[in-house]
């Protein structure tokens, strides 16, 4: 073969074009092969790829549009191509070559099974960088490849981890990656590095974009005030797109100029907008970016480094929420599944202690709501370790504790004596250490402003190049994080006080008087008006652990007020021919367990001592 004309096809393999200069690198490849071969040897197919050597072997050669580039060298096809031809008995080469063995492929299992493939059809691979040796020992020859193959996975990996602590580094200094989310735009800083400030490179923080930001915030405070589908949010973001402008995607072709509840979700599960930077939510290069990440992979960093849109307790409490509402629908609609026959009032409204979302399940003429959490974990006893096998609540038994809670407290006419008892009797330890707190950090944020404009002043009077104005920088600098740690702190405190532990105000109170005094019959109102008066003031039921207790729970939205009371008096209407005076027992008997399975008898005991009353951002 040394002496004889052998026939060479060229295998050549450049990164991706962000990376490399294709054309230069494969004529320099195609140039060291043609002078390693011995002379009678003739180069007669040229293949080559320009993409990633640790992509599967699979999914490699498939590439196209090589004019682009314009490469000087006739492309017979990519790696899948060379393999495809080797295996024919009508092949035109007897020999492959390649620059360097890291050319076929970066990982040793690809290179290892190319080579494999190509000896089984008798043909060699040989490299321009190792001896090109037919004699001689075949296992010092097969020694350096696999040394070679090793060092370039060595290479990659290396380069890779090295990037990766790069990039982890930047992150959590607090530096964006990419295109910044929606709500927010890119702020520039100089680069800290004077070589590359130089070359006018910049780094950029987040900061809010006006309207947009304030879009985010409002998503946020409807699903966690109102509890609204992803469905509900996007229907109400477009009826007015310019004040809730909706977002627009990299590629605008596929601008849909609407929101879509993909949208909404996004926003609702993205952490970059408690004011961390984050990164590695997504596998974008093994999963095509469409798999989220565990979050235990998520790089953030050390502190908030720009002003959030969404307070961390909220985020992290829309998150839980999320995992106990996941399937529910909005509204009260039948479902579509071909076998439902009916929808109940309650649906998505009743909890278990253990936070799960009861269904409705109707038996022996009544229907139950009902906790049976083996159904859905079958083979995870971890899942409902300690929780009684199926818990039953009877529909009509909360109907009637309900309609006491709204005859007494929210429609009748001693209600606003009930709420002053309530209050007068409330323990507000939390809610006033929470104000001490918060005036604390409205002190300690004045004194931040003072310091700053103190700085300013002696700044200006500096000479820029004096050691000592520079240091006045690095102090402002300084005094700025700090300023941002205590307003992401406050912005924290903030949401805390929407978790019901606040005693309403004055003017919250003043919500009640907005009703009128009307007296309801719940328990036989229409399902359609009562789930119109329940979605309207949020309604929640939730079985207290451990105890025999419902928390009923609702709120009065500011502007929803007319639609509560419109609401309201159309089910007095609607009941008047046919008034039934509520159960005025001190209890109901809210479990019924038909046949067997049963959880001992829950009492519900008037639950408006519970009651909640807020007020909708």
């Amino acid at each position: 073969m040394l002496r004889d004309e052998v026939r060479v096809a060229f295998i050549g393999r450049t990164s991706t074009e962000e990376q490399q200069d294709p054309r230069q690198s494969l004529i320099r490849q195609l140039g060291n092969c043609k002078t390693a071969i011995p002379e009678s040897w003739v180069v007669v197919a040229h293949f080559y790829d320009v993409e990633s050597g640790r992509m599967e072997l699979g999914s490699r050669g498939k590439k196209g549009n090589y004019e682009k580039f314009d490469i000087p060298i006739a492309r017979d096809g990519g790696i899948s191509d060379l393999l495809t031809e080797a295996a024919s008995v009508n092949r035109r080469f007897d020999v492959v070559i390649c620059e360097s063995i890291a050319r076929i492929a970066r990982r040793a299992f690809e290179g290892i099974s190319i080579e494999r493939a190509l000896e089984q059809v008798d043909v060699s691979l040989f490299a321009a960088n190792e001896p090109i040796a037919i004699t001689g020992s075949r296992a010092q020859r097969v020694l350096q490849r696999r040394i070679n193959q090793g060092v370039a996975e060595y290479e990659v990996l290396n380069t890779l981890e090295q990037s990766w602590g790069g990039l982890c580094t930047h992150v959590r200094e607090g530096w964006n990656i990419g295109k910044p989310c929606y709500g927010y735009r890119a702020k520039t800083y100089r680069h800290p590095n004077p070589a590359k400030a130089a070359k006018g490179l910049t780094k950029s923080r987040l900061e809010p974009d006006g309207v947009r930001g304030e879009t985010v915030t409002q998503i946020a405070m409807w699903r966690f005030h109102e509890g609204l589908g992803y469905d509900t949010i996007a229907e109400r973001l477009n009826v007015d797109p310019v004040k809730y402008p909706p977002p627009e995607p990299p590629n605008k072709t596929r601008a849909r100029g609407a929101w879509g509840k993909t949208s909404v979700y996004e926003i609702l599960r993205n952490p970059k907008y408690t004011g961390y930077q984050v990164y590695n939510r997504r596998a974008r290069r093994s999963r095509s970016g469409s798999k989220i990440n565990d979050p235990i992979k998520w790089v953030w960093s050390n502190e908030p480094v720009h002003e959030p849109l969404i307070a961390k307790p909220m985020y992290d409490e829309l998150n839980a929420r999320r995992a106990a509402k996941r399937g529910s629908r909005d509204g009260n609609a039948q479902s579509a599944h071909p076998a439902a026959r009916r929808t109940n009032v309650l649906r998505g409204m009743v909890f278990c202690s253990c936070g799960r979302r009861m269904f409705g399940d109707a038996a022996h003429r009544y229907v139950y709501y009902k906790c049976w959490p083996r159904n859905n974990n079958r083979g995870r006893p971890d899942k409902y370790e300690g929780h009684p096998k199926t818990v039953y609540l009877r529909e009509d038994a909360l109907l009637a504790a309900i309609t006491r809670f709204f005859a007494d407290r929210v429609f009748g006419e001693q209600r606003r004596a009930i709420l002053a008892a309530d209050l007068a009797g409330a323990d507000d330890t939390a809610h006033r250490e929470h104000e001490a707190k918060r005036a604390r950090l409205e002190r300690a944020l004045a004194e931040v402003d003072r310091q700053q404009q103190s700085l300013l002043v002696q700044a200006r009077q500096g000479d820029p190049a004096d050691p000592f104005t520079q240091a006045l920088r690095g102090s402002y600098n300084d005094l700025a994080k700090d300023k941002k740690t205590k307003l992401a702190e406050l912005a924290a405190l903030d949401a805390e006080a929407g978790d019901g532990t606040a005693p309403p105000r004055p003017d919250e109170q003043a919500l009640l008087d907005a009703l009128p005094y009307l007296a309801l019959n719940l328990a036989a109102a229409p399902h359609a008006l009562l789930r119109d008066l329940f979605e309207a003031t949020s309604l929640s039921l939730r079985l207290q652990g451990g105890g025999d207790t419902v928390a009923i729970e609702m709120r009065l939205p500011a502007d929803d007020l007319p639609q509560i009371a419109d609401t309201a008096e159309r089910i007095t209407e609607t009941m008047a021919s046919t008034h039934h005076a509520p159960d005025q027992r001190g209890s109901v008997d809210a479990v019924r367990a038909p046949g067997p399975t049963r959880l001992g008898s829950t009492r519900i005991p008037d639950p408006l001592r519970l009651s909640r009353f807020r007020r909708s951002a």
